[in-house]
């Protein structure tokens, strides 16, 4: 009975001092502590989603994305059909035109509302937009009857009519028109505004110009149809992280800590639509032509946290491997239960990093949680090491951890690079430390 109680006391013994199912068990213990950080993204993703709907709230009563297009001018034209030798019969057409010259100007003044936790980019601006008109060509003649010159309007479209915020003074060819709400041209202008011209008939041959003034708020983003044969935008704001996007980048650019200022130049042949057509089309053309700016907050916590939360992987395995060197080159044995404890409180820092980043900035937050984190992996391996030196090993590393994924988090264009050269280092010190280890003679013994 004494004999097989000693063989199975050295089966136990084997067991607790085989490495290999030491490095099973850790890597089971990895796998599984996967679970709460996977539950730590989709908790970051839900905040996001609700700082998105308070966003689109929030803006939906002041005003959405606003687009500017046009001004468009419209000339309706008769034509005659005969249906039989005794009978004829006239249809209407539109015949649009395009400005020769199209010339904004507009500042830019952008502020953020706050809905609880959450930030709302929003902005009021002052747009003036001028130009004029020259008619390059007639409609085709044939069947034409009329052209109905006394009938001519320009419609100018602004996705978000609550946005304005003046009566919108209209000059044409030195005379002040009114303005009425809504658009004619559904299929090119959903949303927008109509002016009613005077007989166009003499004026149409000396390039009518036009210019008004645009007080329009909105929010996160302006954009601008090039409709002009030669269109030139310049935009200046006091936001200091503006993002260009659209069909066309601005040809000059000048962003600092005051602001920025950018311009664009975009010619009728850089577009593909042309100055002037009869009936409807081109509306699917012209919104692709559209380019402006959006004003976005800095890069989002809620993406910083989770592009960390990311790293929840790399953070443990780097952390277990401490651990193990330690326990194999000591001979210091380490519970299961401990690595566990020790995962734990690593999936805790995303919860923390982001429950009080709303509440603060990013930084400050993970600041707070990369302290918190590992002053308390830190003490409770002092219980589990038994030696302060090598506690102060696995405080200095797990800060270098942190320090480096900061690092990595705020350079995000050399994310990557910094990734690939920050794993290369950590594997070669890996390779060294270890590379006097005879691992098919190791075990781990308690001392």
């Amino acid at each position: 009975m004494s004999s097989e109680n000693s063989r199975i006391d050295k089966v136990g013994k084997m067991i607790k001092g085989s490495v290999t199912l030491k490095l099973v068990t850790i890597t089971i213990l990895m796998l599984l502590l996967l679970i709460p950080a996977s539950m730590v993204k989709s908790i970051i993703q839900e905040r996001e989603m609700l700082n998105a709907q308070v966003t689109q709230e929030v803006s939906s009563k002041w005003a959405n994305d606003q687009r500017i297009n046009g001004p468009i001018l419209t000339i309706p034209v008769v034509y005659e059909y005969e249906k039989s030798e005794e009978e004829t019969f006239t249809t209407v057409k539109y015949w649009h035109l395009l400005p020769e010259n199209l010339i904004i100007n507009g500042e830019v003044i952008p502020e953020k509302l706050k809905r609880g936790l959450y930030e709302v980019v929003v902005y009021k601006s002052q747009i003036e937009v001028g130009g004029n008109f020259k008619v390059a060509s007639q409609p085709d003649p044939t069947n034409l009857k009329e052209i109905q010159y006394d009938k001519a309007f320009l419609t100018i479209g602004i996705s978000d009519l609550r946005g304005v915020k003046n009566r919108i003074k209209m000059n044409w060819a030195g005379s002040e028109l009114e303005v009425d709400p809504g658009s004619k041209l559904d299929d090119l202008i959903p949303s927008g505004i109509t002016i009613r011209l005077p007989d166009i008939k003499e004026q149409i041959e000396n390039k009518p110009d036009f210019n008004f003034q645009l007080d329009l708020q909105g929010s996160k983003n302006l954009s601008f149809i090039p409709v002009g044969s030669n269109t030139d935008v310049a935009i200046s704001s006091p936001w200091t992280s503006p993002s260009f996007n659209g069909n066309f980048l601005p040809k000059e650019r000048n962003i600092d800590d005051k602001g920025f200022d950018a311009s664009w130049t975009v010619l009728q042949l850089n577009r593909n639509y042309p100055q002037t057509w009869m009936g409807k089309g081109n509306g699917v053309e012209m919104n692709a032509s559209a380019f402006g700016v959006d004003f976005i907050l800095p890069m989002d916590d809620y993406q910083k946290s989770y592009r960390s939360a990311k790293y929840a992987a790399l953070t443990i395995s780097l952390t277990f491997l401490i651990f193990f060197l330690v326990e194999i080159m000591n001979k210091r044995r380490i519970h299961p239960f401990q690595y566990a404890l020790v995962g734990l409180a690593l999936c805790l820092f995303y919860v923390l990093l982001v429950s009080i980043s709303e509440h603060s900035n990013f930084n400050f937050a993970y600041g707070i949680s990369t302290f918190a984190i590992v002053l308390m992996i830190s003490l409770y391996s002092i219980s589990v090491f038994k030696k302060l030196k090598l506690s102060l090993v696995v405080f200095t590393v797990l800060a270098a951890v942190y320090g480096f994924l900061f690092v990595t988090l705020q350079l995000a264009d050399y994310a990557l690079v910094m990734g690939s050269i920050g794993l290369s280092l950590i594997l070669a010190i890996t390779m060294y430390f270890t590379r006097n280890i005879n691992w098919y003679q190791l075990s781990i013994e308690s001392e």
